[in-house]
């Protein structure tokens, strides 16, 4: 298995592994965290060319950055480093709220820079927009952290086109990270035209759906420390769990036809959807990362991606992305 390059953004350009490692639960979030099969996980990633690592301040809280920083120590050279500030939380992990103040967004990056145990971030988001301070204001201090070198590059996560419009306008923006997937489509009306418009790249998480897509998961294989069991996520929960299977039952059967898991034809969607696109599949365990990384090696014809548009109609996915949809920049 070798990977593919592409490159996020064309004023910032930052070339990554075709494929990215979404870390964010070997730490929390989708059961038991599992920190020795994080490392190992994340060794494997780099051995087969999955350099571009995604962590948060907020993953854990704080405990995902210091475990990528343990996995990455003597393999730097080998990693674009992504991370992100503005979703606060408190060390028990209770919340805080979004934080966009300038003086927010320098001390986060100081405290990730420690806790990652390195010297620059190469492509730093801000996680969430915080709507009660100008967008200019918060790019403008990310903008700093750039000219002190302890930044590369500057993303955005759930950014509605207005504010990538005014963001972009203070400071390059490198790549957006944005939910993208057969499931959530929402950003091709406005925000994909918008970032291609302006030459930013994207970044998809939750590719798969946050793993519904892999056909692996029922109303019986949650854990109860699973946050897709605890009500957070509608599109888990009731009729709307078994509807969302019947879609999941149609990937299957297309990805039976072609000779791939579900899993690797919904990445493959996705990864064909641009060379602008980088999405990042995230995962604990090896096995779930090395099948992950061969669906860069599944080729879609226009036959197979118009039959996935009939299996997964676009607005056929039922239920909302998150319960609370407050966060996200509209």
């Amino acid at each position: 298995m070798t990977l593919q390059k592409r490159t996020l953004g064309t004023t910032s350009p930052l070339t990554v592994s075709a494929l990215g490692l979404g870390c964010m639960g070997m730490s929390e979030f989708y059961g038991t965290p599992d920190e020795q099969s994080g490392i190992d996980t994340i060794h494997r990633a780099l051995d087969l060319g999955v350099g571009f690592l995604d962590t948060a301040d907020m993953y854990g809280p704080f405990t995902n950055e210091r475990l990528v920083g343990r996995a990455i120590k003597d393999r730097r050279d080998e990693v674009q480093l992504a991370t992100k500030f503005g979703n606060e939380r408190n060390p028990d992990g209770s919340w805080v709220g979004i934080n966009g103040t300038p003086e927010y967004v320098r001390a986060a990056c100081d405290a990730s820079l420690g806790r990652l145990g390195v010297d620059h971030i190469d492509l730093y988001y801000q996680h969430r927009v915080d709507k009660s301070v100008p967008i200019e204001e918060t790019v403008g201090a990310m903008k700093e952290l750039v000219e002190a070198g302890k930044v590369r590059h500057l993303g955005l996560s759930e950014a509605s086109a207005a504010t990538i419009r005014r963001a972009h306008a203070v400071h390059p923006i490198t790549a957006l990270q944005s939910e993208y997937s057969l499931f959530t489509r929402d950003l091709e009306d406005e925000v994909l035209p918008t970032v291609r418009e302006l030459g930013i790249g994207l970044v998809p998480y939750s590719p798969l759906g946050r793993g519904i897509l892999t056909g692996a998961v029922t109303r019986e294989s949650l854990e109860s420390g699973d946050s897709r069991a605890a009500g957070r996520f509608p599109r888990f929960e009731g009729d709307a769990l078994d509807a969302n299977l019947a879609l999941v039952a149609q990937v299957e059967r297309l990805a039976s036809d072609k000779g791939c898991t579900p899993g690797q034809l919904a990445l493959a969607w996705v990864l064909a959807q641009g060379e602008d696109v980088a999405p990042i599949p995230g995962t604990k365990r090896v096995r779930y990362l090395e099948e992950n990384v061969a669906a860069a090696d599944v080729e879609l014809s226009a036959d197979d991606l118009a039959s996935l548009e009939q299996a997964v109609p676009r607005g056929a996915v039922a239920g909302e992305r998150y319960g609370d949809m407050s966060s996200i920049d509209a």
